[in-house]
Formats: structure tokens, C-alpha cells, sequence
């Protein structure tokens, strides 16, 4: 990377977030990036899946309370017949179809349907907190690509530098103009410099795999991102919206609601339950039964043969009622056991609202910290540039010594680091800010995913209603793509391309 090229990107009028990034014939932007990871991240598919099984709690406990039918049917061979029973069958087949209907049970079944529709309202806040961490990892994945890049040109910049200084030391040394000592100050900060260049490159290939792994496919040319929407003016509007928008506290809210439920349908037990019932039985001896003969009321009458009946069917219906007295405190310990559940999640709502106010004004205070950096690293870069070339002017009379000019050139390099961290943190920092505030997600950011976003509603509206016990999904496959074809990421960068 060029010292101009790197000057140029640093310099106070540039973009508030400008990082370098390899010239290639495609860029990707930071929209794209997420777009991508909305598409193909296999944690945010996960977690669609799973509201999706949540979703199938509501008709689960709805059955409870529906109709239900169903048969009994039985084929028997009598291998040694009563002998007191004169017209046992050999064989016989017997059906029974049952139908039953539950009309009271306490309210086990209302409020077990509301507790899952409240875990399912929980479920899609956690799937809005899932999408916006992948989002915010992106981002940082994103930020840290471009912050490597810089670094490794910033480094290997700094390499070429003290190459130069090193050959005009040993060449001013060689007529006299200098010590070995000067040398070897040069040699030294020349091997450590050669150091820090490994060193980034090696972070640079990290960076780089880690976008790979959270966006599903390599970096390629990586643009400035675009200014953040919807920075708060001050700490207390981001806590207030925060407080009503944060998916994770909305998520807790919505599991106490639905323990609460739970303590209710956990009472039930000790309440009576109604149900009407109907039975349908068939049996058929197969023509086993024997006919019966009945001797005349005479001696000589000829005997009376009847038929013995084969089929029998019958139909009952009825009412069950019934009536606990004594459970042996199974119910109180449930119930308990309950109480003491919501009473857990009721303590994770304000932990999680507690947590969600520490990170809404950590995250407000890195932004500003990160902000006022950029304002002083800007003036420090400004000056670390004077003071260089006027170090170096003054050596080049002999009024400063080469280790000054080395102690410049490492104040410049620091600045310059330190820039580029500050703008990282800075635009990662306002990011995190956004998700706690719950306004970090691709309906906020109006992502262009190639389709419609994903609607967990559609789903729950589309299962709800099902009571067909042979209705099935198709078998699952898994929707993300892979990375084992992408090739490993590579130590190569370029100037940044701003022109």
C-alpha cells in the first residue's frame, strides 16, 4: 500500500468510516453482507426453525380440549374353551369405536392454549434478538475486514519506510556520517516493524474467515459502509426506546405472561372434569357358536334347532364425571412448583431489562468515546505528519539523531492505528447501540434480501387451525449454504479504492 494512497484515506475529510480494501473487478457493501447473512446463516435458519416447532405448541394443547375417536379391534382363537360355558365360540372378533368429547377440565386446556400462544409471541421476539445478533457480528466480521486491510498496508507501509531508513543509515554510516549505533537502532525497528506485518496479516486472514463463516461466502472488495440510521441524541432516549423495543426484554415479558398460565393450568388438577362419551361394539363369533337344540316337551317330539346368533352390536352413551378428593398433595406440589417457575421468570424480566439498560449505555458510552478518538487521532495524524518531516528535515543537518526519526515515524504508524481502530469501534459501537435498542434488524436496515422478509406469522397462522392427524410437512434439508468450497482466505490487500 502506498504512503499517499494511506495518507489519503486517513485524512480528515474522508468518510466517517473509510477503511482500505482490496481492489477487486466486484465490491460488496455492508447492506449486501447482511443480506447475505439474512439468506444463509445457518444459526438465524436454526432459529426460524425453531419458532416454527413452537408454533406447533398452540394446536398440541387445542387438541386436548377437540373431539377425539377412535377404535379397538380384537381377533381371538379360544385354545381351551370353559367348560361350563356350553356355547363358547372357537373364534371370535370384536370392535369397539369410541368417541369422546371433553367439556370441562378445570380450564387446563384454555390455559394451556394461552401459555403457547404467549411462548409463541416469546419465540418471535427470540427470533428478532437472533436475527439482530448475526447482524451485529456481520457488522463487527464486516468492520474487521476493513480494519485489517488497513493495518496490513499500514504495517507493510511502515516496512518500506524503515527499509529506506536503514539503507540511508548504513549509507551515511559507511562515509561517517552516522554510528553503527544508528544503524542498528534502524536494523532493530526495521525486524520489529517486519513483526507487526506478519502479525497483521495473520489477523487479516482471521477477519477474513470469520465474514466467511457468519455471510456464507468470501470478502470481496469491501466498501465503506453507509451512515447508521436512527442514532439516538442522548443515552436516556436510547434506554426509553430500548425498554420497548428490545427483543430479548420483549421475550421475557412474554414467558412470565405464559408461566403465569402455567400456574393456573398446574391448579386445575384439584378441579372435577366432565366429558361425554359414545361406544360403538361389534362382535362376530365367525359361525363358531354352536346351535342350540331343544328337546320336545314329549318323548318322541322331533327336537327344535335354533340358530345361535353370530353378530352382536351394541351402542352406549354417557356422561364421566369426575371428582378428585384426595391426590395425595400432587396438585399443591405442581402448583407450587409453578409458582415458583413464574416467579423465576417474572426476577428474568428485570435482570434482562437491567442488562439491556447497561449494554443500551455502555454501548452509548463506546460510541461517543469512539467519536471523540476519531477527532483526536485525525489532529494527532496531522501532527505526527509535521512532526515527522521536520525530524527528518533536521537529521538530514545533523540536528537530530536517527532514533528520533525512528520515534516519529512510530508515532505516525501509532496514530494512523489508532484511527483506524477508532472508526472500527466506532461504527460497531453505534450498531450495538441499535440492536439493544431493537432497531438492528433487516425490516430496520430495509435490506434488499431477493424476496419478501421472512414472516413467522404466516407459519403460526397457517398451523393453528389443523386438526388432521396424517397432515405432514416435507422432510426437512437444510437451507444455508456451506463454505468448505470457498478457498481459505488469502494475506493479499490493495489500496484503498477511493479515487
Amino acid at each position: 500500500m502506498k504512503a499517499s494512497s494511506v495518507l489519503k484515506w486517513l485524512a480528515p475529510g474522508a468518510a466517517a468510516i473509510a477503511m482500505a480494501s482490496a481492489s477487486q473487478a466486484k465490491a460488496d457493501t455492508l447492506r449486501e453482507a447482511l443480506a447475505a447473512a439474512y439468506n444463509n446463516n445457518p444459526t438465524l435458519a436454526g432459529a426460524r426453525s425453531a419458532l416454527r416447532a413452537t408454533d406447533e405448541d398452540v394446536p398440541i394443547r387445542r387438541a386436548d380440549g377437540l373431539p377425539s375417536i377412535d377404535t379397538n379391534s380384537q381377533y381371538i382363537e379360544v385354545i381351551r374353551p370353559n367348560a361350563a360355558n356350553f356355547f363358547q365360540p372357537d373364534r371370535f372378533i370384536n370392535s369397539r369405536a369410541s368417541l369422546g368429547v371433553p367439556i370441562y377440565n378445570g380450564g387446563a386446556v384454555k390455559n394451556g392454549i394461552k401459555a403457547s400462544k404467549e411462548r409463541v409471541a416469546a419465540g418471535r421476539a427470540d427470533l428478532r434478538a437472533t436475527e439482530s445478533a448475526i447482524f451485529s457480528r456481520t457488522v463487527a466480521a464486516y468492520m474487521d475486514v476493513l480494519r485489517t486491510e488497513a493495518l496490513a498496508g499500514l504495517t507493510a507501509n511502515q516496512v518500506e519506510v524503515l527499509t529506506v531508513t536503514l539503507e540511508a543509515s548504513t549509507q551515511r554510516f559507511e562515509i561517517g556520517d552516522l554510528t553503527r549505533t544508528d544503524v542498528a537502532q534502524a536494523q532493530s525497528r526495521l525486524a520489529l516493524a517486519q513483526a507487526d506485518a506478519q502479525t497483521a496479516l495473520s489477523n487479516l486472514v482471521a477477519a477474513r474467515e470469520t465474514y466467511i463463516q457468519l455471510v456464507g461466502r468470501a470478502p470481496t472488495g469491501l466498501k465503506a459502509p453507509p451512515p447508521l440510521p436512527g442514532l439516538p441524541d442522548a443515552v436516556g432516549e436510547a434506554v426509553i426506546y430500548a425498554l420497548s423495543n428490545n427483543p430479548d426484554l420483549i421475550a421475557a415479558k412474554e414467558r412470565a405472561e405464559a408461566a403465569g398460565f402455567d400456574s393456573e393450568v398446574a391448579g386445575s388438577g384439584r378441579l372435577p372434569t366432565l366429558s361425554a362419551f359414545s361406544n360403538y361394539d361389534y362382535n362376530n363369533t365367525l359361525g363358531t357358536v354352536p346351535d342350540r337344540v331343544i328337546a320336545g316337551e314329549n318323548p318322541g317330539d322331533t327336537p327344535t334347532v335354533i340358530d345361535s346368533p353370530q353378530v352382536a352390536t351394541g351402542i352406549q352413551a354417557g356422561l364421566t364425571l369426575r371428582i378428585p378428593i384426595f391426590q395425595g398433595g400432587r396438585v399443591a406440589a405442581q402448583q407450587r412448583q409453578a409458582f415458583a417457575r413464574e416467579s423465576q421468570a417474572l426476577e428474568q424480566v428485570i435482570e434482562t431489562e437491567r442488562s439491556i439498560i447497561q449494554q443500551v449505555r455502555a454501548a452509548y458510552a463506546s460510541w461517543k468515546a469512539a467519536l471523540a478518538v476519531i477527532d483526536s487521532s485525525v489532529v494527532a495524524v496531522e501532527a505526527a505528519e509535521v512532526g515527522l518531516e521536520g525530524v527528518r528535515a533536521e537529521n538530514s543537518i545533523g540536528n537530530r539523531t536517527i532514533l528520533e526519526v525512528l520515534i516519529g515515524e512510530q508515532d505516525l504508524l501509532n496514530a494512523r492505528v489508532q484511527l483506524v481502530t477508532a472508526r472500527r469501534n466506532a461504527y460497531v459501537a453505534g450498531f450495538t447501540l441499535l440492536a439493544a435498542m431493537g432497531r438492528a434488524e433487516a425490516r430496520d436496515l430495509n435490506l434488499d434480501t431477493g424476496g419478501a422478509l421472512y414472516d413467522p406469522v404466516l407459519n403460526y397462522d397457517r398451523v393453528k387451525g389443523k386438526i388432521w392427524d396424517w397432515d405432514r410437512d416435507p422432510e426437512p434439508a437444510p437451507k444455508s449454504t456451506r463454505t468448505v468450497d470457498i478457498p481459505a482466505a488469502s494475506t493479499a490487500y490493495g489500496p484503498p479504492d477511493i479515487d
